[in-house]
């Protein structure tokens, strides 16, 4: 008895482990191909508007940065955390506008030119960035002092790099996509910035004009969202048929009102 049990623990196994190489030989991929489709142009649409903020902004201190003298002398006048800015009209800066969902599988080339992270008057500039993945970001210390640039993201791997004074710059790059990754400095703990990171060009970050585009967009549904550091999110649904242009327009309010 004990001998034909141990027959058939055997065999089984023997059966588990043909049908695991079996599995490995039949060459099965461990991820979905990439996508081969490309834009046609011909057919390519696009999607303008701007961004606002309704309301008195609020209101931030000045940073205390006595603890590093070439901070200090850095600047000529405090600095105000760039968190909500504001140009005519309430127009809102800094807001990240992108496709959230409804591309479908296209192929995108990844920008040979590497986006900028530049650290001048201890702060970060631009408060907030986007790239596409695996694009080279570039982060370049003007300061008369070191730097600690440290990103925390969730999805891609994470560092934490030294920058001294005269340094070449830091070249990275980001391979998931990923929304607002905060970007600190260890060392002088009021800098920050936000990363966003995406598998599509179609993004954009506004200026005090408040205005974007995101152009070459193929016909279909789409759902656009506005991010905010402080206010949040914003959703719209856009739909463009070939050629065809939209605009559509977005408006944050205070937190209080939400």
């Amino acid at each position: 008895m004990r001998t034909r049990v141990r027959f058939f623990v055997l065999a089984v196994a023997l059966q588990l482990t043909i049908i695991g190489c079996s599995k490995k030989e039949s060459g099965e991929p461990a991820e979905p191909p990439a996508p081969t489709a490309v834009v046609d142009p011909s057919t390519a649409g696009s999607i303008t508007g701007t961004v606002k903020f309704e309301g008195a902004p609020p209101a931030f201190k000045p940073i205390d940065m006595n603890a590093e003298a070439a901070c200090v002398q850095a600047n000529s006048k405090p600095v105000i955390p760039p968190i909500v800015v504001t140009g005519e009209k309430g127009a809102l800066a800094n807001v990240v506008v992108y496709v959230k969902s409804g591309l479908g599988g296209y192929r995108f080339d990844v920008p040979a030119s590497p986006a900028v992270l530049t650290q001048k008057g201890c702060m970060y500039e631009p408060r907030v960035l986007a790239v596409m993945a695996r694009q080279t970001l570039e982060i370049r210390n003007e300061d008369p002092t070191i730097h600690n640039v440290h990103p925390m993201p969730r999805e891609n791997r994470g560092w934490n790099k030294s920058e001294p004074v005269g340094d070449p710059p830091i070249e990275e790059s980001f391979t998931k996509p990923e929304l607002a990754i905060p970007i600190a400095c260890n060392i002088h703990p009021w800098m920050r910035a936000y990363l966003f990171v995406f598998a599509h060009p179609y993004f954009a970050v506004t200026s005090t004009t408040g205005a974007f585009e995101l152009k070459n967009l193929p016909p279909g549904t789409y759902t656009i969202e506005a991010w905010h550091e402080r206010f949040g999110m914003l959703d719209v649904s856009v739909t463009i048929a070939p050629r065809e242009s939209k605009s559509v327009s977005f408006t944050f309010k205070p937190a209080e009102s939400h």
